[in-house]
């Protein structure tokens, strides 16, 4: 989903530019009153002089940008009715840490490769996984946990979350997590909606539940076969940012291909995997028009 930054610069300069607008017509309207009577010019010259001019309305627009703090870049402050509910796409932070997410909805036969390979690289990721998932493979759900893994709440039986009532969202959830704590001992608390839809009021429905939403702002799109372990390297690894969360699949087609390059290049370059929970920054956060988690 493409999220547009909207930012108070932005909304100053819009305003500027709206005011050069207004001030251009009125000027335009007081020489155009010349052609009718002396009265109208002296009427339309003495308007003139309460309306700003052109470049009065430039400097003042200049002069409310410059009172901006670089903070303000990012907090916007949008209308009630237009604000929108967002999950953390990524994370502002600038230690290098990033996380791996695996979806866990489909098959299982590549699941041992993988921990295998997180083993071998000292990687601690997050499985997100539905509960068709973890009634079929419940040893797998053990081995993920015990393994230091955390594991993350996909829903019960990946629905479109924005089509159920609030009812039916709290019951997939619940459901999910009552499973993966009959089996691990341990109740998620991290929440990725099915297909990455949700609406304002799926994630208003998640956070009351004690639930983060968490999205992505790399995508390995490893479901699709066509997509080579190369073509997914070279559009993952040149992406990677401090704070950056990865979306992989259990089941990927080329995941055996990719991921231990993936891993060793993205450690040889800095950057540090950790589980989306350690990502997250403590205390007081809010998340930007971009799905960043940013400090207060």
């Amino acid at each position: 989903m493409k999220i547009f930054v909207i930012t108070k610069k932005t909304l100053f300069t819009a305003a500027a530019v709206l005011a050069l607008a207004i001030a251009a017509v009125v000027v335009f309207v007081a020489i155009g009153g010349k052609k009718h009577s002396p009265s109208d010019a002296r009427a339309a010259s003495a308007g003139a002089k309460e309306t700003a001019s052109p470049a009065e309305s430039a400097n003042k627009a200049a002069e409310h940008t410059a009172l901006l703090s670089a903070d303000d870049e990012y907090e916007v402050e949008v209308l009630a009715g237009f604000r929108k509910e967002l999950p953390v796409y990524s994370v502002d932070r600038s230690d290098g840490k990033i996380a791996l997410t695996i979806d866990a909805a489909w098959d299982d036969d590549k699941t041992p490769f993988i921990l295998e390979t997180l083993a071998r690289y000292n990687v601690k990721a997050t499985f997100f996984l539905c509960g068709f998932w973890a009634e079929a493979y419940p040893e797998a759900v053990k081995q993920i946990a015990d393994a230091g893994h955390v594991i993350g709440n996909h829903s019960m039986t990946h629905p479109h979350m924005s089509k159920l009532t609030d009812a039916e969202i709290a019951d997939e959830i619940k459901k999910l997590d009552d499973l993966v704590e009959n089996i691990t001992g341990t109740r998620p608390t991290l929440f990725r909606a099915p297909y990455g839809e949700y609406n304002d009021r799926v994630i208003l429905a998640v956070r009351a539940l004690g639930h983060e939403p968490i999205q992505w702002d790399i995508d390995t799109v490893d479901w699709k076969k066509e997509r080579s372990s190369q073509t997914i390297l070279d559009s993952v690894l040149p992406k990677l940012s401090d704070g950056s969360i990865i979306l992989c699949h259990n089941n990927g087609f080329k995941i055996e291909e990719y991921l231990p390059t993936l891993i060793e290049t993205a450690q040889a370059n800095g950057f540090t995997f950790v589980t989306v929970d350690e990502l997250l920054l403590p205390g007081p956060t809010l998340i930007d028009v971009n799905g960043r988690q940013r400090a207060k």
